[in-house]
């Protein structure tokens, strides 16, 4: 099943829900062998990274703003919170790394805002595994919605990150660049902090 992303000027970005839902596939447990623990998953969805990390015997935990996508995680027995990444989260300053997977680096709208948000949960030695768009994608804040079925969500802010520009991103909110590479037709970005 697909549901689509559509921004308010009308470009359309399929979300791939099986995928979704789905345990994580070799690429994405490939990235989760570079998290140290303990882990932070940033818009953790259904929480598979979580459920996945903590199967191999490492300290996770995932936030999510989505009750639908918390209640799932929950029952899968994932350790999740409800709330923003913006509002309070336990243990700020101790987490070794931080997950932005399935362009959730654009969470907010505003990706120099949640790396910075992230410098002050991370500790001194903390990085970021992201995962960013194909080259040749603009960086850029959009409005945007989901559309599944006959369903249609509100619109909320989100942004997109080009692995061309994501450098520049991440020297400005703290970090620097320390690995891009391609799995499964997707793009990763490590991030440590400076």
């Amino acid at each position: 099943m697909t549901a689509r992303l559509v921004t308010d000027d009308e470009i359309v970005m399929n979300f791939e829900v099986d995928r979704y839902m789905s345990a994580p596939s070799p690429a994405e447990r490939e990235l989760l062998i570079r998290a140290p623990a303990p882990v932070l998953d940033v818009g953790c969805g259904p929480g598979r990274h979580v459920m996945a990390l903590v199967e191999s015997g490492r300290l996770a935990m995932g936030v999510d703003v989505a009750p639908s996508a918390v209640d799932i995680a929950t029952k899968r027995g994932a350790p999740v919170l409800l709330r923003s990444v913006f509002e309070r989260i336990p243990a700020a300053g101790r987490w070794a790394s931080a997950l932005l997977l399935d362009g959730n680096i654009g969470i907010g709208g505003n990706p120099h805002a949640l790396l910075v948000r992230l410098t002050e949960l991370l500790r001194s030695d903390g990085r970021v595994l992201a995962e960013v768009e194909a080259p040749g994608t603009p960086t850029r804040a959009l409005s945007v919605r989901i559309e599944w079925s006959d369903r249609i969500s509100p619109a909320f802010p989100w942004a997109r990150v080009g692995v061309d520009d994501i450098g520049n991103v991440a020297s400005r909110g703290g970090y620097q660049l320390e690995e891009i590479w391609s799995a499964e037709h997707r793009w990763f970005a490590h991030l440590k902090l400076r």
